[in-house]
Formats: C-alpha cells, sequence, structure tokens
C-alpha cells in the first residue's frame, strides 16, 4: 500500500508546486521573483502580481523594481512576460520607459508584449510590431548545419513545440522551437539539407488569441497602413473563428475613421 501512497502524494506536490493557482506568501514572491533559476517560479509571482495589479493593491509597488529587472533578464519567456505585467499599471513612468525599450528587444514576442502594453498607456509606438503579429513568422536557423524536420505543414503547434533539429559539423545538434503558437505555414527548406545560421527555413501561422489581441490592439491604435494585414482578416480566412473575424471588421471601420477624422 506504501506504494501506491507514495505515487499520489508525489504527483500531488509536484502540482501544488507547479498550479499557478496557488498562493505565493510574501517571502515566496521576493525569492521567485529574486532568484530565476527556476523560470516557472518566476512566472507564478508574476502571475500572482499581475492579478494584484489589477485589482489596484498598493502592496504590488514593493515588486516593481524586481520587474524591472526580469524586464532585462537573459531569458526571453520572463522579459516577455514582464511586459505583460508592466502593462497593469499604466501610470508607472519606470514601467512605460522600459517597454519603450523591450520595443527594441532581438525576441519578436517580447516586443509583441511591449507593443500590447504600451496600448495601454495609450501610446501607440509598438503599432508595427502589432502589425507584424498578423503575419506568418519567419523561423530562421539559429545554427548552421544539417536540418532534420520534425513537424509537417499545416500542423498545429505549441509555443515551444519542437519543429526541427540542426546538426552542426562539430556533431552538436541545436533544437529549433517555434516561440509562438500557431500553424506550420511552409518549410522554405527540405529536410536533410545544408542551412546557414540565420537562414529562414519555415513561416508559422499566428495562432487566432495572438491575431485577436493584435487587432483589439490596432482597433485603438491601427494606421492605415495596417488595413491591408487588417482586412485580410476582416474577408475572412480559413479556419478563422467568428469573433476573429468580427474584431477585425471593426478595427478596419476604426482605422478608416481615425483617418477621415485626420
Amino acid at each position: 500500500m506504501v506504494v501506491p501512497v507514495l505515487l499520489v502524494l508525489v504527483t500531488f506536490l509536484f502540482w501544488y508546486q507547479t498550479w499557478w493557482g496557488r498562493r505565493l506568501s510574501e517571502e515566496d514572491m521576493r525569492h521567485s521573483l529574486s532568484d530565476t533559476s527556476a523560470p516557472h517560479k518566476t512566472q507564478h509571482a508574476l502571475s500572482q502580481l499581475a492579478q494584484q495589479m489589477a485589482r489596484g493593491d498598493a502592496a504590488a509597488r514593493q515588486w516593481y523594481p524586481l520587474v524591472l529587472k526580469l524586464a532585462s533578464n537573459k531569458e526571453p519567456q520572463l522579459r516577455l512576460m514582464a511586459a505583460w505585467v508592466m502593462g497593469q499599471d499604466t501610470q508607472s513612468a519606470a514601467f512605460h520607459q522600459t517597454l519603450l525599450r523591450l520595443l527594441r528587444d532581438p525576441q519578436a514576442m517580447v516586443r509583441w508584449n511591449a507593443a500590447l502594453a504600451l496600448v495601454r498607456f495609450s501610446d501607440a509606438a509598438g503599432e508595427p510590431e502589432l502589425r507584424f503579429m498578423l503575419r506568418p513568422y519567419g523561423l530562421l536557423a539559429p545554427q548552421s548545419g544539417i536540418v532534420t524536420i520534425r513537424l509537417k505543414e499545416q500542423e498545429t503547434v505549441s509555443a515551444g513545440s519542437l519543429v526541427a533539429r540542426i546538426k552542426g559539423d562539430d556533431e552538436r545538434v541545436t533544437e529549433v522551437r517555434s516561440p509562438l503558437a500557431g500553424r506550420m505555414e511552409t518549410w522554405v527548406v527540405k529536410d536533410g539539407v545544408q542551412v546557414e545560421a540565420g537562414q529562414e527555413i519555415a513561416t508559422i501561422s499566428p495562432g487566432w488569441e495572438q491575431v485577436w489581441e493584435a487587432l483589439r490592439a490596432l482597433y485603438l491604435v491601427g494606421k492605415p497602413g495596417d488595413l491591408t494585414d487588417v482586412e485580410r482578416f476582416a474577408r475572412g480566412v480559413a479556419g478563422e473563428p467568428r469573433g476573429v473575424q468580427q474584431q477585425a471588421v471593426l478595427a478596419a471601420q476604426a482605422i478608416r475613421s481615425r483617418n477621415s477624422d485626420e
């Protein structure tokens, strides 16, 4: 009887430690936001902090210096989540300036989260990035070598999904993972060919949630140059949810209205 009980206990403890709904103590928050050696714990703390900020809890401000520090962390996942959290307090000048800096981040997902957050500050500086959120994403080879394709075209991908491996001349194998959720649109290269570092190897269509968020933002800050991308979804795309198409129609109308007023 001991073995089944231990298995259940271990499973519960794993779930309890990784479940983001678990309330963190102030000590846990300080440790998780300061020590990023366990990224999922830091993300848990950031999620809880965002909820505090959304409720207008003044106690959340004590963690702002740590959030600003995370915005410069080497891990893209932490930078993009920090950008999301900073969008919860549009009165913070420090957050505003940091988000503007993150528009120059080397990772597209970080730039996109910063652009979305800036809209909450009534700042349209990230408008070009919002437009890119509607377009297929070009996946680049992280190193030179022979590529082994792991997914077929039109397959659904999640953020972090393994899509390919590249074996270099030194026999080192690097995994290529999708930075966003969506669908494998096209492979630019064939399986087994030599690719160079920085070469585009595939395109990934954005997921519907990403498209919807971008359209909501462009409804507020979109410009005439965004209409081509917005109207593609307004006309209807295969598999597009009705709510996304409706949001595209509203965004296009809002952009035209602003342009005519000007």
